[in-house]
């Protein structure tokens, strides 16, 4: 559908472009001189004619908001990337050096008595340890290669080394929670939900400029109207002067032409402040310079869009961050109930290597006739009185998950009311648009005959208010229906991310 000549009054002489056929001849050369001088003031400025596509275009890529999206997008890649680089083989390298001790100790002597002694002790160790967590079990894996120094001086001087040149082995908890999986399912969706957030707060931006962008349309257009209301009650209470001096009016009329003046003057400077205010809110909401030209050009045509309120549910519930964060918070509440069950349970953990190791005064020694090394251990936990604690524990976390499960019941069912009836409000927001540009027709005609036919007499001055005051809020009512439509096309898009107009997703 076409807008009835929207993108009017945007440039310097625009407004003429407006309902001009029928009008009088002086009301476009009017218009125009007014919009040099509204919209031009002390030198002829290039103007930056944004449309409604180029001005959200514009702030996704350099606005606040939309930075402020894409930092918090890049912290959750970052994260997610670092989550997957702590599930792979990890080495590292670590050791004291050293640990130095000097103390006086006992010395049991040969017959039996203790004497205490001055002892200095130095250790030193390094150990490079290469481990890898195991998913299906949550255990983890490791390779290492140590060696250590011991050093005593006092008593009885003392000089060893000890080498682990290589070692396996494996850490496992059982009948305990795996934490690996858990943490990996919820980073995945943690992962994924940051994703749709961005896109969601991208479509945000687009709401957020659609709105600037309608709010200083709507202002220039009232104050391109206002301007005109002076100009129009400036020559009707000229004319009425005349009239009242040959005494075709009385003084009454004369006083109601004058206040109707005055209170379009007053109008007009409170358009303009607004016009002023709504330019820098959309300059803001741009990131766009004070000293950069901007103009904006409203769109002429509204697209086509046919919303099915069922494609509309099921692409919301498909693709809302909100819907995939319940899947993140049901993860969790399983979690929950897992570490509940099993963390105050009967358990044990498993420590077991194998390898080659060797003690020496010499460093190289050290390293000569290896000797096997094997480690076993196995350690036991095995609650006896908790007094009701783990199944106490267990019910809460049962009781979470119910709780989890309302609330998502709940949002699931808001998302999809939301998507169905924005579908609505697309369609009646379309009506609405036609409807108004109709009646902003009709109006402007009517008061343009109302005005032909006071000047020549035929009608009173009540008549001809009454048409300007109809005329005024047809073009208000239709600049807020042609906003509405737009706000709505874009609010369906946000609560569904999905693109009616191309028929895609939106990544």
């Amino acid at each position: 559908m076409e807008h009835r000549e929207a993108g009017t009054c945007m440039s310097a002489c625009g407004c003429t472009g407006r309902r001009a056929a029928g009008r009088p001849a002086w009301w476009g050369a009017l218009a125009c001189v007014l919009g040099v001088a509204l919209f031009m003031p002390g030198a002829v400025l290039a103007q930056r004619a944004l449309t409604l596509d180029q001005a959200i275009e514009l702030a996704q890529r350099q606005g606040l908001q939309a930075r402020a999206a894409s930092s918090a997008r890049e912290a959750a890649r970052s994260r997610d990337r670092a989550f997957t680089a702590r599930r792979l083989p990890q080495l590292a390298l670590g050791g004291n050096l050293p640990i130095y001790n000097r103390s006086i100790i006992p010395v049991l002597q040969p017959d039996g008595s203790t004497e205490f002694k001055a002892q200095q002790q130095t250790d030193a160790s390094l150990a490079l340890t290469m481990s890898q967590r195991i998913p299906l079990t949550g255990g983890s894996l490791f390779m290492s290669s140590e060696l250590s120094r011991l050093e005593v001086s006092g008593q009885r001087d003392l000089r060893n080394w000890s080498s682990t040149p290589l070692s396996f082995g494996i850490r496992q908890d059982i009948l305990r929670p795996n934490t690996f999986k858990w943490d990996g399912r919820e980073q995945d969706l943690r992962a994924e939900v940051a994703e749709r957030q961005y896109v969601e707060a991208r479509e945000e931006v687009a709401i957020g400029i659609t709105t600037a962008f309608f709010d200083l349309y709507s202002a220039r257009m009232a104050l391109a109207n206002a301007t005109t209301n002076a100009a129009v009650n400036d020559t009707l209470y000229t004319l009425n002067k005349g009239r009242f001096e040959v005494g075709k009016i009385g003084e009454n009329d004369l006083l109601q032409s004058e206040l109707a003046l005055l209170r379009a003057r007053n109008s007009a400077d409170e358009a303009r402040l607004n016009h002023d205010r709504a330019l820098a809110a959309l300059r803001l909401a741009l990131n766009v310079a004070p000293e950069v030209p901007l103009d904006i050009d409203v769109p002429t045509t509204v697209p086509d869009v046919v919303a099915d309120t069922v494609v509309a549910v099921e692409q919301a519930l498909r693709n809302r961050a909100q819907v995939l964060d319940l899947q993140l918070q049901g993860v969790q509440a399983r979690r929950r109930i897992s570490e509940a069950r099993l963390l105050n349970g009967v358990g044990a953990t498993l420590q077991a290597s194998v390898g080659l190791n060797q003690t020496a005064a010499d460093v190289n020694a050290a390293y000569r006739d290896l000797l096997n090394q094997q480690r076993f251990s196995l350690a036991v936990q095995m609650p006896l009185i908790q007094w009701g604690a783990r199944s106490n524990d267990v019910q809460a976390a049962r009781a979470d998950q119910d709780r989890v499960e309302a609330n998502g019941r709940l949002a699931r069912e808001q998302v999809a009311q939301d998507a169905h009836f924005a579908a609505l409000q697309l369609s009646q927001s379309r009506r609405q648009l036609a409807l108004a540009a109709k009646a902003d027709t009709v109006a402007a005609k009517r008061f343009e005959v109302a005005y032909n036919r006071y000047v020549i007499g035929r009608i009173g001055m009540d008549n001809l208010y009454l048409a300007q005051n109809e005329k005024d809020q047809a073009l208000q009512q239709y600049v807020q229906s042609l906003r509405g439509f737009w706000l709505a096309y874009y609010r369906l898009r946000r609560v569904t991310l999905f693109d009616f107009v191309a028929g895609s997703t939106i990544r």
